[in-house]
């Protein structure tokens, strides 16, 4: 089947936050959703259920749990019993719950800056003490973990380690060697690790992701993982994500942490997952290549044609981590790009320490609008 990725897709006239955060003339690069079609099989799963007509609570649509346990062995070689599986309506949700349940307040939460956003947020809902380490960042872009920072981090007082893997938002797919070191590290200090992993399927080329938890079954008895389809086929809005923990007893502690708040995931979001996990793997590929090639005219663009600034190629996610140290424009660079040349950046400063100076680039888009963003851009820098 041929996929189309280069058609424009006009989301000003749907509910995109993405798109209506800013003026119209404003190109949003920002917001980790894709401007692509989402799988044909899923719109059509979707649209069948429609017909039914009714849209009770679910129990569970059938044959879910199998075609997430296939999935997990067939791309992870991951072998997960069904009764590991917990659905949550978000990752951020459920990286919120696992800290509110399986730590001691005044105790500390690992957390490894520049990262995503809502980590940040997690201590201070948890009633937990921030224990952040900056990842170094190598003269060639890349980041690396500083194993000694991490040690001392996590023997302070902490009580979970709280791992984005891949990273968002400086694209790293953490190897063997690295998870393996910070999961003796957190085994030794006695630290749980909550893995996100919601980007596990977005891995580019040489690349492989390897869920920590399938390091090592004692490994997984001290692990909760985070997964959904959403960032994998674009179905984001619908909310639908799922946490593998091994332990029944930190599975009792996740699934208590709901209190009431925390519900389950609606009909519309399991049916699409269902079809996506079974019927959508040859979009996922395209998808990958289409964006891959994206990732490479924008490396090779930043770093040739925008003064000043710098990137590594990300080795996951579709999201770019621009370093504008040496930009020749004092202030903030996400406000110089929104301002002069009308392109919707993320703010490093947003993901902490370590993000100063930085903006975050989503190429999740059709060719077209990569490139006039980036012409853009361009210009801005070159008017300045």
């Amino acid at each position: 089947m041929q996929y189309n990725f280069d058609s424009p897709i006009d989301r000003l006239s749907s509910e995109s936050i993405k798109w209506h955060y800013y003026d119209e003339n404003v190109l949003p690069m920002w917001v980790a959703d894709m401007d692509f079609r989402s799988p044909q099989p899923v719109i059509d799963a979707l649209q069948q259920r429609v017909d039914h007509g009714v849209f009770g609570y679910a129990h569970d649509v059938p044959g879910l749990k199998d075609m997430i346990l296939n999935w997990l062995s067939e791309h992870y070689n991951w072998q997960v019993q069904p009764e590991y599986l917990v659905y949550v309506p978000g990752v951020v949700p459920g990286f919120n719950m696992a800290a509110q349940s399986l730590t001691q307040p005044a105790g500390g939460l690992l957390i490894q800056t520049p990262v995503y956003m809502p980590f940040l947020e997690v201590p201070a809902n948890a009633g937990m003490q921030m224990n952040s380490m900056e990842l170094s960042r190598q003269p060639d872009g890349r980041y690396e973990i500083d194993f000694n920072a991490f040690e001392a981090a996590a023997a302070d007082n902490t009580g979970m380690f709280l791992l984005c893997n891949p990273h968002n938002p400086v694209g790293r797919v953490y190897n063997r060697s690295e998870l393996e070191h910070m999961a003796e590290i957190c085994l030794r200090h006695k630290v749980i690790i909550c893995s996100d992993e919601i980007h596990s399927d977005l891995i580019f080329s040489g690349q492989q992701h390897i869920p920590i938890a399938s390091l090592d079954p004692e490994i997984a008895q001290n692990s909760i993982t985070l997964l959904a389809p959403s960032k994998t086929f674009n179905i984001a809005g619908l909310g639908f994500s799922f946490a593998v923990i091994p332990n029944p007893h930190l599975r009792q502690a996740f699934e208590q942490a709901r209190r009431g708040t925390a519900g389950w995931s609606n009909v519309l979001a399991m049916t699409a997952a269902h079809a996506a996990y079974q019927h959508g793997t040859p979009w996922l590929q395209a998808a990958l290549e289409y964006m891959e090639t994206n990732r490479d005219y924008l490396t090779e663009f930043v770093n040739t044609q925008l003064p000043g600034v710098h990137m590594m190629k990300p080795e996951g996610t579709y999201l770019a981590w621009l370093d504008c140290h040496e930009m020749q424009v004092s202030g903030n660079p996400q406000k110089f790009f929104l301002e002069e040349a009308r392109v919707g950046l993320n703010d490093g400063e947003t993901f902490g320490p370590g993000g100063e100076r930085f903006v975050r680039l989503n190429f999740g888009c059709p060719q077209s609008l990569l490139k006039e963003s980036l012409k853009r851009m361009r210009q801005a820098l070159l008017k300045h």
